[in-house]
């Protein structure tokens, strides 16, 4: 078994337990241990949000696109790393930071319009632009408002 503390001895970071992985990826520690770095998930994704990550492993990228939940990077595994379809695929959500061009007063809805399941509303202010408000629960961090974000204000994360 790899001991995730020591893959990251050289560089000195830890491994951020926030960082997004996979869609229904059983564990951090079975990814790391039974991931062989194939390519096949990379391949297999429709949206070519997969791609090769920290030391090869597959990783998310939402700055290309958004993760459509198809299950393709599961099915094509030849690894037990994932959990069934019918189950939660992760526990990410979307959040936005202060770089967000409405709390500059800029009126901007490129995320609200992105978002399907309309987890993403705007709160009207007066003498001000509507601010945009994440409904956690209704958000399930697809990241379909992070790559229309014209000043990548936004970021998809576990909780």
């Amino acid at each position: 078994m790899v001991d995730i503390s020591k893959r990251r001895f050289f560089t000195r970071k830890k491994i951020d337990s926030k960082q997004i992985r996979l869609p229904w990826v059983n564990s951090i520690q079975a990814f790391s241990d039974l991931c062989t770095r194939c390519g096949h998930c990379i391949d297999a994704c429709e949206t070519s949000i997969i791609i090769k990550g920290d030391g090869g492993y597959p990783s998310i990228d939402f700055t290309i696109d958004e993760c459509t939940f198809c299950y393709k990077c599961a099915e094509i595994c030849p690894e037990p790393i994932f959990n069934s379809e019918d189950s939660q695929p992760w526990d990410a959500k979307a959040s936005i930071n202060d770089s967000c061009l409405a709390h500059h007063n800029v009126e901007c809805r490129s995320c609200g319009d992105a978002c399907e399941t309309m987890a993403i509303q705007f709160k009207l202010r007066l003498g001000g632009v509507a601010l945009p408000k994440i409904e956690l629960g209704e958000c399930s961090g697809c990241g379909a408002c992070v790559s229309i974000c014209p000043t990548s204000s936004i970021s998809v994360s576990n909780l």
